[in-house]
């Protein structure tokens, strides 16, 4: 075994790097921990799909214990998954300069020692999700199947961020099978924007990588698209945006959610217009601010359904 104090290299200066316990780092590494930011994208579609249900229904009651939840389960589910994406990556992730200091390729933890440690952050998942009815459940159960097969994406195909797009927005759905135990077209075409947003984030992502990508056989839409991802960026996002407006109109959404689905968009033609894929640091920073944009939307679809409720 390695120093587990050892950092990861895109991931520095963080609370991990300097509060956590030695033994636990490469642990809460496994879980990005150290890097919300993707958990962060895992609870926006949950959190707008509650708000909106919540409007649809008239009845906020119910809301901010959802959020909480939604909030448990979106930071340990993304854990277990990423903890899974590199129990499969391990091999890929020794090739790459940027993740060849995680801890199963740094040789921190065993893939044993992971197994465990993905099962234990999958149980207070399943514990969160108990919560819920039983629509809500059996619904949250059957996306671990998409969850499973996604890290084996990019050496398929060249749109592994389609599949990332089914799982990460697959909470867009739960709100709705957690309020009203079914799932209507609403909560389709929430699911559906949501999962144009990721496409465009995660192409975002995916270039930081490209480089290293193409040497080891990787495929991404990165890759695919290469100099035209600003042309792509626009189709992808402006779907994002006319679907969730689709949303919002199929559930008589007020003002309050239209201003935050504006303020959403304006964000989102402001990473197309900053965007320089030659830049990797800059790559980053936009990808970053996708939760900013989540959180707007979300703030006015709270704000609307607190009015609703009234």
């Amino acid at each position: 075994m390695t120093d587990v104090t050892t950092r990861v290299a895109d991931s520095t200066g963080n609370w991990v790097d300097t509060h956590a316990p030695a033994w636990s780092r490469p642990y809460l590494r496994l879980a990005r921990f150290d890097r919300s930011i993707g958990s962060w994208l895992l609870l926006m579609p949950c959190w707008w799909s509650a708000a909106l249900a919540a409007g649809t229904a008239h009845d906020i009651r119910s809301l901010p214990l959802n959020v909480v939840l939604f909030f448990v389960g979106a930071f340990v589910m993304r854990g277990a998954g990423c903890t899974w994406n590199d129990i499969t990556d391990r091999n890929l992730d020794a090739k790459v300069e940027r993740t060849r200091s995680r801890p199963i390729p740094a040789g921190q933890v065993t893939v044993t020692q992971a197994l465990i440690w993905m099962v234990l952050q999958a149980l207070i998942g399943l514990a969160v999700l108990l919560q819920f009815n039983r629509f809500a459940v059996l619904t949250g159960i059957a996306s671990l199947a998409i969850v499973a097969i996604y890290p084996f994406m990019k050496r398929i195909t060249w749109w592994p961020q389609v599949v990332l797009g089914l799982a990460f927005s697959y909470g867009a759905l739960m709100g709705f099978a957690v309020t009203f135990a079914r799932i209507d077209a609403t909560a389709i075409a929430l699911y559906a924007g949501s999962i144009a947003w990721v496409i465009g984030y995660d192409t975002i992502y995916a270039h930081q990588d490209a480089e290293d990508d193409a040497l080891i056989g990787v495929k991404s839409t990165a890759r695919l698209f290469g100099e035209r991802t600003h042309r792509a960026l626009v189709v992808f996002y402006g779907a994002a945006v006319l679907l969730i407006a689709t949303a919002l109109w199929l559930a008589a959404a007020r003002w309050p959610a239209w201003l935050g689905l504006a303020a959403f968009a304006l964000q989102l033609a402001w990473q197309i217009r900053r965007l320089d894929i030659a830049d990797p640091k800059l790559c980053l920073r936009i990808f970053w601010s996708n939760r900013e944009a989540g959180l707007m939307l979300f703030a006015g679809l709270v704000v609307d359904a607190a009015l609703r409720a009234m």
